[in-house]
């Protein structure tokens, strides 16, 4: 690049998109004069998912701004919790975040997800169609244009992908009222009407159940579910501010 020269800063947890050599402070960049700060931005790497306020000497600016020669550019991380707004808050995960979908459904929350890899292509479009928030680990993935909105999962543990998740978009808790399997609502079921689909011992052992309305696969409080309990008490513990009332 052959253009205006600027000061450029990131916050620090941008740190993990950029070269090494950025994450010491301001650093020296040379722009080619037409592209826009967003371009710029995610020239080094970062996804704009992930950028939050940007400022030129110390105003904000909107991303479509220009650098011109001189200016000292700060680019800061997203504000927590995060507003999305013009829709209501729900998600859709890639095909490598299977268990972090099933724990965020877990906590009745909407978290669409396919067990199948559809393609950036296609999951840009369908976060755009249906009005999700695009979570994944991709970063080509999160710069698709077409996204409605999109996040960065900075970890691989699923405990912290989803304190993560929690924290960033504060969604409502729920508990217990999605199926883990479908995403769709449950409801509460007769136990002669679900009869059929019990086990002996099921239904020897159980009264309690309910049933998915999308897919109409049974729960109860089975073997699992003193794991599953654990997941959703710490959750509601540390995001209870979030419950539902």
């Amino acid at each position: 690049m052959n253009g205006p020269e600027i000061q450029l800063s990131v916050a620090p947890d941008l740190h993990l998109f950029v070269a090494s050599a950025r994450r010491q402070g301001p650093t020296t960049l040379v722009t080619d004069g037409s592209s826009t700060l967003g371009h710029v931005v995610e020239s080094l790497g970062i996804p704009l998912t992930e950028a939050g306020p940007a400022l030129v000497d110390g105003r904000p600016v909107p991303f479509s701004h220009i650098p011109a020669e001189g200016e000292t550019v700060e680019v800061r991380g997203v504000a927590r919790p995060q507003q999305v707004p013009g829709a209501p808050l729900r998600f859709l995960l890639d095909v490598h975040l299977g268990t972090l979908a099933r724990r965020l459904r877990l906590l009745g929350i909407d978290a669409a997800y396919e067990s199948e890899d559809l393609g950036d292509p296609a999951l840009a479009t369908l976060s755009a169609t249906e009005r999700r928030v695009m979570l994944s680990r991709d970063r080509g993935l999160l710069r698709r244009r077409e996204l409605w909105a999109g996040a960065y999962i900075y970890s691989d543990r699923p405990d912290d992908q989803l304190r993560d998740v929690l924290e960033r978009f504060a969604p409502t808790l729920t508990p217990w009222t999605r199926c883990t399997a479908c995403n769709g609502v449950l409801g509460p079921a007769d136990k002669e009407a679900v009869r059929e689909q019990l086990e002996r011992g099921t239904e020897r052992t159980y009264d309690v159940f309910a049933q998915c309305e999308s897919c109409e696969r049974v729960y109860w409080r089975g073997a699992h579910h003193t794991r599953l309990a654990a997941i959703v008490e710490e959750a509601v513990r540390e995001f209870g501010h979030h419950a539902a009332a």
